[in-house]
């Protein structure tokens, strides 16, 4: 059975694709981020911190509301705008148009970029390539909405 995006098994088969495709990212260049996804459902948030150092995304752990506040900046949306995001990734091969992370930040309408440190907020602007190249690797894997 595919894992469904609410879970770490699925950021874990995105790790999985990251590190295994180190060609990809050689061209975006080396990331250095804790970024925390988190993913409003009925029942509870899920929340997942994700660790990039240089071309592999070095750890992923699902953390609690304190835990993601210690990443360089969150990505907050309702479930639903994260399915909508990926069921755009597995039909195109990737995301497509307003679908792409930093539309979705930039515009903060449906998935926002939150943080209190300006430095870490910064880190979303110059390493969100590495982040679409990470989410956009689902188009690889099998995955359960």
């Amino acid at each position: 059975m595919s894992p469904a995006i609410d879970s770490v098994a699925f950021f874990d088969a995105l790790a999985a694709e990251m590190n295994a495709s180190g060609e990809r990212f050689r061209a975006i260049g080396d990331a250095d981020m804790t970024a925390v996804v988190v993913m409003r459902r009925a029942g509870g948030d899920f929340r997942v911190r994700l660790v990039f150092d240089g071309l592999t995304c070095a750890g992923v752990a699902q953390v609690d509301e304190r835990e993601a506040a210690l990443g360089d900046f969150s990505l907050v949306g309702d479930l639903a705008e994260w399915q909508g995001m990926f069921g755009d990734i597995a039909a195109n091969g990737r995301a497509t148009g307003l679908w792409t992370i930093n539309s979705l930040a930039l515009l903060g309408d449906r998935i926002a970029c939150e943080g209190t440190d300006q430095m870490g907020l910064d880190k979303f602007s110059r390493f969100n390539q590495t982040l679409q190249e990470f989410f956009d690797g689902a188009a690889r894997i099998a995955v359960a909405a």
